[in-house]
């Protein structure tokens, strides 16, 4: 039987969007200095926004604005992909 959910604490996908960020945030501190300021930040806030995104949602009122909110998510995965 799943687990009950509770909270968007409780969603396998955002759970694993966390896990994503802290990776990112992990890889990016061996990228040259030179583009902490570019390159390095844009990718840091499009894998923060994954979860962000998906948390927001979760606390909407309606499943149209929480489908259009996994949309955006859906959208800062595809710039993650696009950098590396």
């Amino acid at each position: 039987m799943a687990a009950k959910i509770e909270s968007y604490r409780d969603l396998i996908v955002w759970q694993q969007a966390m896990d994503l960020a802290v990776s990112i945030y992990e890889t990016t501190r061996a990228w040259p200095r030179d583009e902490l300021y570019g390159l390095t930040t844009q990718v840091r806030r499009a894998a923060t926004s994954v979860p962000a995104n998906t948390a927001e949602g979760y606390g909407r009122e309606s499943r149209a604005s929480y489908q259009q909110f996994l949309r955006i998510a859906q959208g800062s995965l595809k710039e993650l992909e696009t950098h590396r």
